[in-house]
């Protein structure tokens, strides 16, 4: 069996998915004896966890799904080029990033002071979305890295729907300046969206 001219590649992202996914459980307040005395204590506790609990729950589908889904995008390589690796790291960057608005969201989600977490956290998504548009373009410019034609019409259907994530997240990053609650349930139907259409995709094989 040939070996994998993206090897390394792989090994390299997959490292900073991992890492990044493990960090957003550190952003959940773990309560203390000290300041638990009751059941009721402990229930008013978890209540106010409520908010934490959904920012890293939507945190972690957003990584796993962008996790499986760069997972079949380099199955449907067999080589790769300059500008398509630094694409590759690019496309990491807001998912490196990912923790720091997702523990602003635990802090704030749930308090009048809820827009600016919403902000970053949509802008965050629309840079993620900015490097599959750059991977993508890396993909199929200026010579393709596809390994066959089926593999590339797959590609070019992946970038036809990051032109159109462009345009939502954008949307959602100046729209949670006003309206942050309705802004976070689209990013989370997104991903659920983004998820399902994720299931519907095959892996090309050599």
């Amino acid at each position: 069996m040939a070996e994998n001219p993206n090897s390394r590649l792989e090994t390299f992202c997959d490292g900073v998915f991992a890492i990044a996914i493990t960090l957003l459980i550190l952003e959940i307040e773990r309560p203390s004896a000290k300041d638990i005395a009751t059941t009721q204590d402990l229930w008013r506790f978890l209540l106010h966890l409520l908010p934490s609990l959904y920012a890293f729950l939507l945190s972690f589908l957003i990584i796993g799904v962008q996790w499986a889904t760069h997972h079949l995008f380099m199955k449907l390589v067999d080589r790769a080029s300059d500008p398509f690796i630094y694409a590759n790291i690019f496309t990491l960057l807001p998912y490196v990033i990912l923790p720091f608005p997702t523990a602003l969201m635990s802090d704030f989600w749930g308090t009048e002071a809820r827009a600016p977490a919403v902000v970053l956290y949509s802008f965050t998504l629309l840079l993620g979305n900015i490097g599959w548009l750059l991977l993508t373009y890396t993909a199929l410019r200026p010579k393709s890295l596809a390994k066959s034609e089926v593999a590339e019409g797959i590609i070019r259907t992946l970038r036809g729907q990051a032109k159109g994530a462009f345009v939502l997240y954008l949307s959602c990053t100046i729209l949670a300046f006003w309206f942050p609650l309705s802004v976070s349930l689209v990013l989370t139907l997104s991903y659920l969206v983004w998820l399902a259409l994720g299931a519907t995709y095959k892996e090309e094989r050599a």
